[in-house]
């Protein structure tokens, strides 16, 4: 049985699990009303659409 020969140092092991934990970004899409970037299938936080209809007001 494959035993190490060496302990390996806690920076080489850090080093190895580093990526594992990293955020990613969010996604985001244009908004087709009005251009603004917006989370996907979500409503447009600066006009108020979503799938092409009025769901918030906006004062203008």
């Amino acid at each position: 049985m494959a035993v190490p020969k060496r302990k390996q140092s806690s920076a080489r092991q850090n080093k190895r699990r580093s990526n594992v934990w990293k955020m990613s970004a969010p996604t985001l899409v244009k908004c087709p009303k009005c251009g603004e970037w917006t989370v996907p299938h979500k409503v447009c936080g600066n006009c108020g659409y979503y799938k092409g209809r009025e769901v918030v007001k906006k004062e203008a």
